[in-house]
């Protein structure tokens, strides 16, 4: 997958990700005998790039990083000027919305998602002067 940039000069746009879209092949690739609550993680982040490619065939889904090491998950863009974020958290209390600050401080149109595995209907939460959805993959806005 490749990198969203704008140009800044403090963003990382050199350095391809990338997914496995098989999560029993990632976990053998990674010798993962049994998961650990930390594997939940990336597994979750593999899932739901395979749900956006799945239900967004032609829509580019980009990540984002830059040079401190904030990260975003996901990026979509919309418009010129505006772009979905998606964050991918197996347990939503463990998002830190530090990076979203940032990214938003760069490129503030856009919605912004948390995509977790708690069931339920979705649902906004401010962090700070952010709001973001907080819904399963297929709660996510389009």
């Amino acid at each position: 997958m490749r990198s969203f940039s704008g140009g800044g000069q403090k963003e990382l746009v050199k350095q391809p990700k990338a997914y496995g879209f098989d999560t029993g092949f990632v976990s053998f690739a990674r010798s993962w005998d049994a998961l650990r609550p930390d594997d939940c993680g990336s597994l979750w982040e593999h899932l739901t790039l395979e749900h956006l490619q799945a239900h967004l065939p032609d829509t580019p889904v980009r990540y984002w990083r830059d040079k401190a090491g904030n990260e975003i998950d996901f990026i979509i863009p919309r418009t010129r000027d505006t772009v979905d974020v998606i964050e991918c958290k197996w347990n939503p209390a463990a998002f830190d919305a530090s990076a979203l600050n940032v990214f938003r401080s760069y490129y503030p149109k856009g919605r912004n998602h948390l995509v977790t595995s708690v069931e339920g209907p979705a649902y906004a939460k401010r962090f700070g002067k952010l709001e973001v959805t907080i819904c399963e993959p297929d709660g996510i806005e389009v």
